[in-house]
């Protein structure tokens, strides 16, 4: 390819605006986009701040939660397929949550509080002693029809 100005790439990105460097530099001069006076021009004003309204300021929008730095629930169910107890687990093996979490390679200590459950996706071959486990229905049926045995 020939390096004629047509066959050049083209470039997109503009570079930023330089302000406050002189009049010669087109954004510059005396004020650089601040407006004439006052505490934004000086650059004295809160981030935050939003005028002396009460009724509509930033504090007014956020969502009204009570309690100290509450937080909303996220999922409390950690969930395992027939496909991951089948690749994990031997047969004849108790299935609890300490030995899920031995064999799951990437897990937080909020994971450890969950509830696990069993769903019934891919297929499970093997006889499994569960214990202390969550299942959906046709997990529970599946299993139960293996011979495997689920203790609460």
């Amino acid at each position: 390819m020939d390096n004629i100005l047509s066959n050049l790439p083209k470039t997109t990105q503009k570079s930023a605006k330089r302000r406050g460097r002189g009049i010669g530099s087109g954004v510059g001069g005396h004020t650089t986009g601040r407006g004439a006076k006052g505490a934004n021009a000086r650059g004295k004003g809160k981030l935050t701040f939003d005028g002396t309204k009460i009724k509509k300021s930033w504090l007014q929008r956020l969502p009204f939660l009570r309690g100290k730095h509450r937080v909303l629930p996220k999922n409390k169910v950690y969930s395992i397929t027939f496909t991951q107890l089948e690749s994990w687990f031997k047969n004849g093996d108790t299935v609890d949550s300490k030995a899920i979490f031995e064999k799951v390679s990437r897990h937080t200590p909020v994971d450890l509080t969950k509830d696990i459950k069993v769903l019934a996706t891919g297929t499970l071959t093997k006889k499994l002693n569960f214990k202390g486990i969550k299942f959906s229905e046709s997990a529970h049926q599946k299993i139960l029809s293996l011979g495997g045995k689920i203790e609460s």
